[in-house]
């Protein structure tokens, strides 16, 4: 069985401040950053990850909020869902399912990248990076932002959710409709939070060896990125670079 603990050498380090502040995005977010830090769930993860880094928890990604400091609201056109960072060392950065140029991708991004070659023909890319896609207005975000190293979903549950939800409603809530991937049953469970009647709603398998093949929806044959840039074309908008 494949393990996602690939090609660690390099990448990122881990997380070494818990306060928000020191974590930049862009300005289209800030006012709804600010209101959940302000919050009672907000001082929770927050105290939560403080009481972690205190206790010499080592924790992924060291930029958590990298997506929103990479990709403004208003420039969303897509958003993939994933479930929760890579927690080996060097891996996670901030993007799901990317890497930093010189990790070896995982498992999951190898699916990934051998499903876009499959459904459009594109051969893989020379690294495992994704800010291209963050920079084309794909928002790369998991339901939980922080894992703990060799603990996955370890952050599951600890407030994470309550913040990922406010950012699929803003999505869903301000600028133009947008196609939303859904990958596996934690993205599957944001569903509810999406108008299908205004926006493309794509879902399958989680892109991991253990599912990527299997039913009911396996991602391997899936086809949403092609059918999430004949959805943009079909709106005058721009496909996206995969």
């Amino acid at each position: 069985m494949q393990s996602d603990l690939e090609g660690v050498e390099g990448g990122p380090a881990s997380l070494r401040s818990a306060e928000p502040d020191a974590w930049p995005v862009q300005a289209g977010w800030a006012d709804l950053l600010a209101a959940f830090w302000a919050s009672a769930q907000g001082q929770t993860l927050a105290a939560y990850l403080r009481t972690r880094l205190a206790a010499g928890a080592v924790i992924y990604p060291p930029q958590p909020m990298r997506a929103l400091e990479l990709t403004p609201p208003e420039a969303v056109r897509v958003v993939v869902l994933g479930q929760d960072p890579y927690h080996g060392p060097g891996q996670a950065e901030g993007l799901a399912f990317s890497v930093a140029p010189g990790v070896r991708p995982p498992p999951s991004l190898r699916n990934i990248f051998a499903e876009i070659q499959r459904d459009l023909g594109t051969p893989p890319p020379v690294h495992g990076s994704l800010v291209r896609w963050a920079q084309q207005g794909v928002l790369l975000i998991n339901a939980s932002l922080t894992v703990e190293s060799e603990q996955p979903a370890s952050h599951a549950m600890k407030g994470w959710e309550a913040l990922t939800d406010k950012l699929i409603r803003r999505c869903v809530e301000s600028g133009p409709p947008k196609v939303f991937l859904l990958w596996g049953a934690h993205a599957q469970k944001k569903a509810s939070l999406i108008d299908p009647a205004r926006h493309r709603v794509l879902s399958a398998n989680h892109p991991s060896p253990l599912s990527a093949r299997r039913g009911p929806v396996p991602f391997i044959g899936c086809g949403h990125f092609r059918q999430a840039n004949e959805w943009l074309e079909s709106r005058g908008l721009a496909p996206v670079r995969w």
